[in-house]
């Protein structure tokens, strides 16, 4: 029995249940996805036209994207209170709206209903908050690759839920919302005490990180070859409803794989390295009298000021924090020069001739405040970024309908279900990536948003010129773009202003969807293509269906061509923007990630008369 309390003690401590608890949780968080799919109900039910379901949609995009209440009280309450919120909006929203649908309440006013979706969807950034922030902590040295699984399976929430509809409630859509509006509080609730950052303790080398991880990308590949398998075989053959029953119990089963790693690591793993790692009596009574000391000679030598600096408010110096600050030489090295820079640079002080200067806030790469962030340029080079990347990626995501029958498709789903896999893809991939351009080539992540916004923009190119078989070339471009963004720009913000507000960071990052959808969306694609549409209807009046009227439709490729033509430009500004980013934080990088060479002689320090005062540059 003390075996297996052991092994639940060490289960509920280990980081890798908290990832793959995270991973459920996120597979939950991103149902506002399936919009499209519970709005035909709400349509018919409350009698709305389609620019009210428009309405709908962009309080549904506000309550998905806009978390500030999630980032503010996230520094206020554990994580399982962030749960408890997160499930009680889900519920109450999406609850409140079957009981509309299923007229078990009166019809409220369409404000409210907006407000009503609006909170569901809001629920989702609490999700969200909860588990990016509990493992980007429980996972500093892996946060590409971390915020790129959580973040892919936000995007593959939608279809998860779709499929797990079709197989045990098609075709009353009715239930699709009871679905998710249980669903993921009961997932949340059952996983609020799991979720949680956990310090890094345990011993495993990077290798053993990376064989895990890797396993876990085998996975999300699987799942969503899976999902594209499903959605291919639903639409050629008629499935029957315990074909599809069947599909939905593989899913659940995909989805569970990747509590396999900790139950390994318990299991498995730890029992064998006890046994390899409990000395006998004599070796620990016998310790070889050469062995290297705790603390090296620099250390015992070294005055208590140095050794104990947290302990009192010094006064830091420029010219030492450009020592400290240098990845090219060792800790020994390092620690030499600052304490005889130190030394020289007090004996200056003393005679009057270097003037000393308090350093103002945090350096890039520590934790800012969040007042502190929102007056770097690096941090709006980064949200500009996003607006451009992920903005225009949603504007085409939020028009895909459309542009499909301007094109002449008559059923334009096939569109969504590719660039809904290649956004999951692209936030996978970039999270992979991301990894190996900071950590193994010292560059910027911001790099790889560079790329990244370089193929939306080809993307976007070849939406404007409609070439035959070229949406879906380009929905593949411009999905995987979009997805990248969800996993490079985490990441990128928690490595340059910290992990301590983390939480706040990130959603204030996340309006930059709904300001993006706003201009692009709201400003530039629905007047172009009612404008193309008038030219294409002069003399034809509005078409009345008996309830409401409907707006023209515009026919070819002209509807939307002068829309992308401006997405391909705003990519490119984007691109400019994300080459500037990367040249001011190639320094953070190279401290952060650079290996130091030990083998390189220290240069000698400088002289009193040859020292100057640094300052940080913004």
């Amino acid at each position: 029995m003390g075996g297996l309390g052991s092994h639940v003690r060490a289960l509920a401590s280990n980081r890798w249940l908290v990832l793959a608890a995270s991973i459920l949780t996120q597979a939950c968080s991103g149902v506002g996805y399936a919009f499209g799919s519970y709005s035909p109900i709400v349509k018919s039910t409350l009698g709305y036209n389609q620019n009210q379901i428009s309405r709908l949609g962009v309080a549904k995009d506000i309550g998905d994207n806009v978390g500030i209440l999630a980032g503010t009280l996230c520094d206020y309450l554990p994580t399982w209170g962030l749960f408890v919120c997160g499930a009680a909006l889900n519920l109450v929203g999406y609850g409140w709206l079957w009981l509309i649908v299923t007229a078990q309440v009166p019809p409220p006013p369409f404000w409210v209903v907006c407000v009503i979706i609006l909170m569901a969807t809001n629920g989702e950034t609490f999700f969200n908050t909860a588990a990016l922030m509990s493992c980007v902590k429980s996972f500093p040295h892996h946060r590409g690759g971390t915020v790129g699984i959580l973040k892919g399976f936000t995007g593959l929430s939608g279809a998860i839920f779709t499929q797990l509809y079709a197989s045990f409630f098609y075709p009353d859509q009715a239930k699709f919302i009871f679905l998710v509006a249980v669903g993921p509080f009961m997932v949340g609730i059952c996983l609020m005490f799991v979720v949680r950052p956990i310090p890094l303790t345990d011993t495993s080398s990077a290798r053993a990180d990376d064989m895990k991880f890797n396993f876990i990308y085998s996975v999300c590949l699987l799942i969503a070859a899976y999902l594209m398998g499903v959605i291919i075989v639903n639409d050629v053959f008629d499935v029957s409803q315990l074909a599809s029953m069947w599909f939905a119990f593989v899913l659940l089963f995909l989805l569970a794989l990747p509590l396999g790693v900790p139950l390994f690591q318990i299991l498995v793993i730890h029992p064998k390295k006890k046994k390899r790692s409990i000395p006998s009596d004599a070796e620990n009574a016998g310790g070889d009298p050469k062995a290297a000391p705790l603390l090296d000679e620099s250390d015992e030598q070294a005055p208590e000021v140095f050794r104990s600096s947290s302990s009192m408010d010094l006064v830091e110096f420029s010219e030492m924090e450009d020592e400290a600050a240098k990845p090219d030489v060792s800790e020994r090295v390092r620690r030499r020069r600052l304490q005889k820079a130190s030394t020289e640079l007090l004996k200056a002080v003393a005679e009057g001739a270097v003037k000393t200067k308090r350093r103002k806030g945090p350096r890039r790469g520590e934790n800012f405040t969040v007042a502190q962030t929102l007056v770097k340029a690096d941090f709006w080079l980064l949200f500009f970024t996003f607006v451009c990347g992920s903005g225009s990626g949603l504007t085409v995501i939020d028009n895909l309908g459309q542009m499909g029958e301007s094109q002449g498709y008559a059923d334009a789903r096939v569109f969504v279900s590719l660039i809904g896999i290649w956004s999951f893809l692209g936030r996978i991939g970039a999270g992979w990536a991301s990894e190996i351009v900071a950590r193994k080539m010292v560059l910027p992540r911001p790099v790889i948003l560079a790329a990244s916004e370089t193929v939306m923009a080809i993307g976007h190119l070849m939406f404007a010129m409609a070439w035959p078989g070229s949406m879906y070339i380009a929905s593949l471009l411009v999905g995987f773009g979009h997805g990248t963004h969800w996993s490079v720009v985490p990441a990128t913000a928690s490595e340059l202003f910290g992990l301590k507000n983390f939480g706040s960071l990130y959603n204030i990052l996340t309006m930059a969807l709904p300001t993006g959808t706003l201009v692009f969306s709201g400003l530039i694609a629905g007047p172009i293509y009612d404008r193309e549409a008038a030219k294409q209807h002069a003399d034809a009046p509005l078409v009345h269906t008996g309830e409401s009227d409907e707006l023209l439709q515009c026919r070819a490729a002209v509807c939307f061509r002068l829309t992308f033509f401006i997405m391909t430009g705003v990519c490119l500004v984007g691109v400019w923007l994300n080459l500037i980013l990367i040249k001011r934080t190639t320094g953070v990088y190279q401290t952060l990630y650079g290996k130091q060479d030990e083998s390189k002689p220290a240069s000698p320090s400088p002289g009193p008369s040859n020292l100057a005062v640094v300052t940080e540059e913004a």
